[in-house]
C-alpha cells in the first residue's frame, strides 16, 4: 500500500509539474527598454505594459519595463536579442537603420518601427547665475552632455558638429545619467545640462523648483541648417509658464520618441502590443501629460524611418489607417 501511495503521489506530482510547464510555455514575456525612471520613456513603457497586462489571460503576453541608458542602448540591446522592444529618439532610429553617425560600424537593418509617441524638444537647463540665454553662452561652462549610449548624447554630438565645437569647448563635459543631472545642477557640480525629453517632465520640474534653474534656447543659423538637413529633426517651442521661474516660451528643436523592435520579434507579439495600446487609447493618453495631444494618424507615420513591423502594419490596416 505504501509503495502504491508513493507511486501515485509521484505520478500526480509529475503530472502537476507537466501542467505547470505547459502553462509556463504559453505565457510569453516581453520587455520594453526605456530610460531613466524620472523620464517620459519610462512612463511610456509603463503605460504600454499596463495596457498589455490587462488582457494577458487572453493573449498570454506578460509585459515588463526596464530602466536603461536610453535610446542607443535600447537599439543595441534589441539587436543583441536582450530586449524585445525599446524607446528610441527618431534620429537614433534613423542612424541605426542606415549605419551612420554613432552607428557607422554597427548598422541594424532588421530594426523595425512600431509607432511614434510624444515630441522631445532638446532642453537645456542652466543655473540662474550663469545668465545663459542661448546654447552658445555655455561655451567654457560645466555642461552635462549625456551618458554614452543615450540618444541625448548622440544628439548633443550632432549639435556640436553643426556649431563647429568639440566637447573640449566646455570646461567640463560630464556624462551623468538623466536621473543624476538635476541634483548635480542644484548642487553646483555643473552649470547646465542638455536633455531630449517630452514635456512636462519631472526631470525638468524638479530643478526649476528646487534651485530656480532657467531654460536656455537652442537656436540660430547652425540649428536652422541642422534642422533643414536632417529629416528626423523639427523646430519646437517649450511653452512659457510650464515650469516654475520660466515665464517665457523657449525656442529649440527636437525629435520624436518612437517605439521600435526587431524583424525577429513575432508578428503576433507586435500586433498584440499595438492593439493593447490603441484599443485603450484614451486610457493611454491619460497616463502622462506628455501624451495628451497624441493622434493615431500621426503616430503611425511621423518620425518613423525604419520599415513598419508587419505585426504593427496588420493592425493599422485592420483599422483602416493604412491602405
Amino acid at each position: 500500500m505504501t509503495f502504491r501511495k508513493t507511486a501515485l503521489a509521484l505520478l500526480l506530482g509529475t503530472t502537476a509539474l507537466l501542467g505547470a510547464g505547459a502553462a509556463q510555455a504559453q505565457q510569453k514575456f516581453v520587455t520594453i527598454g526605456t530610460g531613466g525612471v524620472t523620464g517620459v520613456y519610462y512612463a511610456v513603457g509603463g503605460a504600454i505594459c499596463r495596457l498589455v497586462n490587462k488582457d494577458r489571460k487572453t493573449h498570454g503576453i506578460r509585459c515588463s519595463v526596464e530602466s536603461t541608458g536610453g535610446s542607443a542602448f535600447n537599439v543595441n540591446a534589441i539587436k543583441a536579442g536582450e530586449l524585445d522592444f525599446g524607446l528610441a529618439q527618431s534620429d537614433v532610429q534613423y542612424n541605426s537603420l542606415k549605419g551612420i553617425g554613432a552607428f557607422k560600424d554597427n548598422a541594424f537593418p532588421e530594426l523595425r518601427a512600431v509607432f511614434s509617441v510624444h515630441p522631445e524638444p532638446f532642453t537645456v537647463l542652466a543655473r540662474p547665475e550663469v545668465g545663459a540665454k542661448t546654447f552658445t553662452d555655455l561655451k567654457g561652462k560645466r555642461v552635462n552632455v549625456g551618458n554614452p549610449g543615450s540618444g541625448t548624447r548622440a544628439s548633443m554630438e550632432e549639435l556640436l558638429t553643426a556649431l563647429g565645437w568639440k566637447l573640449s569647448d566646455f570646461s567640463l563635459a560630464s556624462e551623468l545619467k538623466a536621473d543624476e543631472h538635476g541634483p548635480a545642477l542644484c548642487d553646483n557640480k555643473i552649470d547646465a545640462f542638455f536633455y531630449g525629453v517630452g514635456h512636462p517632465s519631472a526631470n525638468i520640474q524638479d530643478p526649476t523648483t528646487t534651485c530656480g534653474a532657467k531654460l536656455v534656447s537652442i537656436a540660430g543659423p547652425a540649428v536652422d541648417k541642422l534642422v533643414a538637413e536632417k529629416p528626423y529633426y523639427a523646430k519646437a517651442t517649450i511653452p512659457g509658464k510650464l515650469y516654475n521661474n520660466n515665464p517665457d516660451p523657449t525656442e529649440t528643436y527636437g525629435v520624436l520618441a518612437t517605439v521600435v523592435t526587431s524583424a525577429k520579434v513575432p508578428d503576433e507579439t507586435v500586433y498584440q502590443i499595438v492593439k493593447a495600446t490603441f484599443e485603450n487609447f484614451n486610457e493611454f493618453k491619460s497616463l502622462h501629460p506628455a501624451f495628451a495631444h497624441l493622434e493615431p494618424a500621426k503616430m503611425i507615420k511621423d518620425g518613423l524611418s525604419a520599415p513598419l513591423h508587419p505585426g504593427a502594419e496588420k493592425y493599422y490596416k485592420e483599422k483602416g489607417w493604412l491602405k
